[in-house]
Protein backbone atom coordinates (compact mmCIF):
# COMPACT_ATOMS: atom_id res chain seq x y z
CA UNK A 1 0.00 0.00 0.00
CA UNK A 2 1.31 3.45 -0.94
CA UNK A 3 -0.03 6.99 -0.62
CA UNK A 4 0.64 8.86 -3.85
CA UNK A 5 0.79 12.63 -3.37
CA UNK A 6 0.00 14.12 -6.76
CA UNK A 7 0.17 17.69 -8.00
CA UNK A 8 -3.10 18.04 -9.87
CA UNK A 9 -2.07 21.19 -11.73
CA UNK A 10 -3.47 24.72 -11.78
CA UNK A 11 -7.01 24.00 -12.91
CA UNK A 12 -7.35 22.74 -16.48
CA UNK A 13 -8.03 19.00 -16.10
CA UNK A 14 -5.59 18.10 -18.89
CA UNK A 15 -2.70 19.93 -17.18
CA UNK A 16 -1.74 16.88 -15.16
CA UNK A 17 1.23 14.61 -15.75
CA UNK A 18 0.78 11.19 -17.30
CA UNK A 19 2.27 9.69 -14.14
CA UNK A 20 -0.26 11.51 -12.00
CA UNK A 21 -3.15 10.41 -14.20
CA UNK A 22 -2.02 6.78 -14.13
CA UNK A 23 -1.56 6.76 -10.36
CA UNK A 24 -5.08 8.10 -9.89
CA UNK A 25 -6.42 5.40 -12.19
CA UNK A 26 -4.65 2.70 -10.17
CA UNK A 27 -5.70 3.87 -6.70
CA UNK A 28 -8.95 2.60 -5.12
CA UNK A 29 -9.01 5.56 -2.72
CA UNK A 30 -8.75 9.23 -3.72
CA UNK A 31 -8.43 12.15 -1.33
CA UNK A 32 -8.67 15.48 -3.12
CA UNK A 33 -8.68 19.14 -2.13
CA UNK A 34 -12.14 19.90 -3.45
CA UNK A 35 -11.88 23.65 -3.08
CA UNK A 36 -9.19 23.86 -5.79
CA UNK A 37 -8.93 20.56 -7.66
CA UNK A 38 -11.35 20.40 -10.62
CA UNK A 39 -13.92 17.62 -10.44
CA UNK A 40 -13.05 16.54 -14.01
CA UNK A 41 -9.76 15.07 -12.76
CA UNK A 42 -11.75 12.62 -10.63
CA UNK A 43 -12.91 10.98 -13.88
CA UNK A 44 -9.54 9.20 -13.86
CA UNK A 45 -10.49 7.34 -10.67
CA UNK A 46 -11.30 3.64 -11.17
CA UNK A 47 -14.87 2.41 -10.96
CA UNK A 48 -15.98 1.98 -7.38
CA UNK A 49 -13.20 4.15 -5.94
CA UNK A 50 -13.75 5.76 -2.56
CA UNK A 51 -13.52 9.50 -3.32
CA UNK A 52 -13.22 11.92 -0.41
CA UNK A 53 -13.23 15.72 -0.54
CA UNK A 54 -10.76 16.82 2.12
CA UNK A 55 -11.78 20.49 2.08
CA UNK A 56 -13.95 20.14 5.24
CA UNK A 57 -11.60 17.70 7.00
CA UNK A 58 -9.00 18.35 9.68
CA UNK A 59 -5.46 16.97 9.38
CA UNK A 60 -6.31 14.23 11.88
CA UNK A 61 -9.37 13.22 9.84
CA UNK A 62 -7.32 13.10 6.64
CA UNK A 63 -4.72 10.87 8.31
CA UNK A 64 -7.51 8.65 9.67
CA UNK A 65 -8.74 8.08 6.10
CA UNK A 66 -5.22 7.16 5.02
CA UNK A 67 -4.78 4.81 8.00
CA UNK A 68 -8.05 3.08 7.11
CA UNK A 69 -6.89 2.57 3.52
CA UNK A 70 -3.52 1.33 4.79
CA UNK A 71 -5.24 -1.26 6.98
CA UNK A 72 -7.05 -2.56 3.88
CA UNK A 73 -3.93 -2.53 1.72
CA UNK A 74 -5.43 0.06 -0.64
CA UNK A 75 -3.32 2.62 -2.49
CA UNK A 76 -4.35 6.24 -2.03
CA UNK A 77 -4.18 9.06 -4.58
CA UNK A 78 -3.80 12.28 -2.57
CA UNK A 79 -4.50 15.23 -4.88
CA UNK A 80 -3.42 18.80 -4.24
CA UNK A 81 -3.75 21.74 -6.63
CA UNK A 82 -0.77 23.08 -8.55
CA UNK A 83 2.59 21.65 -7.51
CA UNK A 84 3.25 20.07 -4.15
CA UNK A 85 6.52 21.86 -3.43
CA UNK A 86 4.90 25.17 -2.41
CA UNK A 87 1.96 25.98 -0.10
CA UNK A 88 0.44 22.51 -0.38
CA UNK A 89 0.47 21.51 3.32
CA UNK A 90 2.00 18.24 2.13
CA UNK A 91 4.92 18.51 4.56
CA UNK A 92 2.82 18.04 7.68
CA UNK A 93 1.08 15.04 6.13
CA UNK A 94 4.38 13.40 5.16
CA UNK A 95 5.66 13.91 8.70
CA UNK A 96 2.66 12.01 10.05
CA UNK A 97 3.08 9.21 7.50
CA UNK A 98 6.77 8.82 8.33
CA UNK A 99 5.86 8.48 12.00
CA UNK A 100 3.25 5.83 11.13
CA UNK A 101 5.56 3.96 8.76
CA UNK A 102 3.15 4.38 5.83
CA UNK A 103 4.96 4.52 2.46
CA UNK A 104 4.34 7.37 0.03
CA UNK A 105 5.48 8.85 -3.26
CA UNK A 106 5.43 12.43 -4.57
CA UNK A 107 4.52 13.33 -8.15
CA UNK A 108 5.02 16.98 -9.17
CA UNK A 109 2.37 19.05 -10.91
CA UNK A 110 2.17 22.15 -13.11
CA UNK A 111 2.50 25.13 -10.74
CA UNK A 112 0.01 27.97 -10.88
CA UNK A 113 2.67 30.61 -11.59
CA UNK A 114 3.70 28.69 -14.71
CA UNK A 115 0.08 28.52 -15.87
CA UNK A 116 -0.24 32.26 -15.27
CA UNK A 117 2.90 32.98 -17.32
CA UNK A 118 1.56 30.76 -20.10
CA UNK A 119 -1.72 32.67 -20.09
CA UNK A 120 0.32 35.87 -20.52
CA UNK A 121 2.39 34.23 -23.28
CA UNK A 122 5.41 35.41 -21.30
CA UNK A 123 8.92 34.26 -20.54
CA UNK A 124 9.57 35.61 -17.07
CA UNK A 125 13.37 35.56 -17.41
CA UNK A 126 14.58 37.78 -20.27
CA UNK A 127 18.23 38.72 -20.93
CA UNK A 128 19.20 42.03 -19.39
CA UNK A 129 15.89 42.46 -17.57
CA UNK A 130 15.54 39.64 -15.05
CA UNK A 131 17.00 36.20 -14.55
CA UNK A 132 15.28 35.29 -11.29
CA UNK A 133 11.68 34.60 -10.29
CA UNK A 134 10.68 34.75 -6.63
CA UNK A 135 7.63 32.76 -5.56
CA UNK A 136 6.25 34.42 -2.48
CA UNK A 137 3.13 35.50 -0.60
CA UNK A 138 2.05 37.75 2.21
CA UNK A 139 1.17 36.64 5.73
CA UNK A 140 -2.15 34.89 6.17
CA UNK A 141 -4.12 33.19 8.90
CA UNK A 142 -2.80 29.73 7.98
CA UNK A 143 0.89 30.67 7.69
CA UNK A 144 2.80 33.78 8.70
CA UNK A 145 5.87 35.00 6.84
CA UNK A 146 9.25 34.53 8.55
CA UNK A 147 11.08 37.70 9.53
CA UNK A 148 13.19 38.88 6.61
CA UNK A 149 10.94 37.39 3.92
CA UNK A 150 9.30 40.68 2.98
CA UNK A 151 8.10 41.98 -0.36
CA UNK A 152 10.47 44.92 -0.02
CA UNK A 153 13.45 42.61 0.50
CA UNK A 154 12.63 40.58 -2.58
CA UNK A 155 11.80 43.66 -4.63
CA UNK A 156 15.21 45.16 -3.85
CA UNK A 157 16.78 42.42 -6.02
CA UNK A 158 14.84 43.48 -9.11
CA UNK A 159 13.67 39.89 -9.67
CA UNK A 160 10.25 39.08 -11.07
CA UNK A 161 7.83 38.42 -8.22
CA UNK A 162 5.05 35.86 -8.45
CA UNK A 163 2.93 36.83 -5.47
CA UNK A 164 0.36 34.28 -4.36
CA UNK A 165 -2.55 34.45 -1.92
CA UNK A 166 -2.33 38.22 -1.55
CA UNK A 167 -5.21 39.85 -3.41
CA UNK A 168 -6.84 40.74 -0.11
CA UNK A 169 -3.91 43.06 0.70
CA UNK A 170 -3.35 44.49 -2.78
CA UNK A 171 -2.94 48.06 -1.51
CA UNK A 172 -0.15 46.89 0.79
CA UNK A 173 1.54 45.00 -2.07
CA UNK A 174 1.50 48.07 -4.32
CA UNK A 175 2.78 50.35 -1.57
CA UNK A 176 5.69 48.08 -0.68
CA UNK A 177 6.79 47.39 -4.26
CA UNK A 178 6.51 50.84 -5.83
CA UNK A 179 9.61 52.35 -4.16
CA UNK A 180 11.75 49.55 -5.61
CA UNK A 181 10.26 48.91 -9.05
CA UNK A 182 8.82 52.33 -9.80
CA UNK A 183 5.19 53.20 -10.41
CA UNK A 184 5.54 52.44 -14.14
CA UNK A 185 6.62 48.81 -13.56
CA UNK A 186 4.46 46.32 -15.48
CA UNK A 187 2.11 44.12 -13.49
CA UNK A 188 -0.27 41.34 -14.46
CA UNK A 189 -2.94 39.70 -12.35
CA UNK A 190 -4.09 36.28 -13.51
CA UNK A 191 -7.18 34.94 -11.81
CA UNK A 192 -7.87 31.18 -11.94
CA UNK A 193 -5.12 30.51 -14.47
CA UNK A 194 -6.08 27.79 -16.99
CA UNK A 195 -9.69 27.51 -15.73
CA UNK A 196 -12.52 28.23 -18.21
CA UNK A 197 -13.33 31.50 -16.39
CA UNK A 198 -9.71 32.71 -16.30
CA UNK A 199 -9.26 36.48 -16.17
CA UNK A 200 -6.18 38.56 -16.96
CA UNK A 201 -5.57 42.19 -16.02
CA UNK A 202 -2.46 43.98 -17.30
CA UNK A 203 -1.41 47.29 -15.77
CA UNK A 204 1.40 49.05 -13.93
CA UNK A 205 1.86 49.45 -10.21
CA UNK A 206 0.36 52.92 -10.57
CA UNK A 207 -2.72 51.83 -12.53
CA UNK A 208 -3.36 48.33 -11.17
CA UNK A 209 -5.96 49.19 -8.56
CA UNK A 210 -8.06 51.15 -11.05
CA UNK A 211 -7.58 48.56 -13.80
CA UNK A 212 -8.92 45.74 -11.64
CA UNK A 213 -12.25 47.38 -10.98
CA UNK A 214 -13.82 44.50 -9.09
CA UNK A 215 -11.62 42.83 -6.52
CA UNK A 216 -10.59 39.34 -7.59
CA UNK A 217 -10.39 36.52 -5.06
CA UNK A 218 -7.46 34.73 -3.48
CA UNK A 219 -6.91 32.36 -6.42
CA UNK A 220 -5.25 35.17 -8.38
CA UNK A 221 -1.50 35.51 -8.86
CA UNK A 222 0.17 38.92 -9.07
CA UNK A 223 3.20 38.99 -11.38
CA UNK A 224 5.45 42.04 -11.06
CA UNK A 225 8.61 42.79 -13.02
CA UNK A 226 10.17 44.40 -16.05
CA UNK A 227 9.80 41.25 -18.16
CA UNK A 228 5.99 41.33 -18.02
CA UNK A 229 4.92 42.25 -21.56
CA UNK A 230 8.43 43.37 -22.50
CA UNK A 231 9.56 43.55 -26.15
CA UNK A 232 12.75 45.58 -25.76
CA UNK A 233 15.31 43.06 -24.55
CA UNK A 234 18.54 41.54 -25.84
CA UNK A 235 18.61 38.11 -27.41
CA UNK A 236 20.36 35.38 -25.46
CA UNK A 237 23.61 33.92 -26.80
CA UNK A 238 22.13 30.43 -26.80
CA UNK A 239 21.16 30.41 -30.49
CA UNK A 240 23.71 32.92 -31.78
CA UNK A 241 25.48 31.65 -34.90
CA UNK A 242 28.92 32.21 -33.35
CA UNK A 243 28.09 30.66 -29.98
CA UNK A 244 30.22 27.57 -29.46
CA UNK A 245 28.23 24.88 -27.68
CA UNK A 246 28.36 21.14 -27.17
CA UNK A 247 25.77 20.34 -29.79
CA UNK A 248 26.87 22.96 -32.33
CA UNK A 249 30.70 23.26 -32.38
CA UNK A 250 31.92 26.51 -33.92
CA UNK A 251 35.38 27.62 -35.05
CA UNK A 252 38.69 25.90 -35.67
CA UNK A 253 39.11 24.94 -32.01
CA UNK A 254 35.63 24.41 -30.55
CA UNK A 255 35.21 24.07 -26.81
CA UNK A 256 33.56 20.67 -27.28
CA UNK A 257 35.21 19.06 -30.34
CA UNK A 258 33.43 16.24 -32.06
CA UNK A 259 34.91 12.83 -31.22
CA UNK A 260 37.29 11.43 -33.83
Amino acid sequence: MTVHFIGAGPGAPDLITLRGRDLIAASPVCLYAGSLVPAEILAHCPDGARIINTAPLSLDEIIDEIKAAHAKGQDVARLHSGDLSVWSAMGEQLRRLRELGIPFTVTPGVPSFAAAAAALEAELTLPGLAQSVVLTRTSGRASTMPEGETLAAFAATGAVLAIHLSMHVLDKVIAELTPHYGADCPVAVVWRASWPDEKIVRATLRTLDAALGEKLERTAIILVGRTIGADDFAESRLYAADYDRRYRPVGAAPRFPEPT
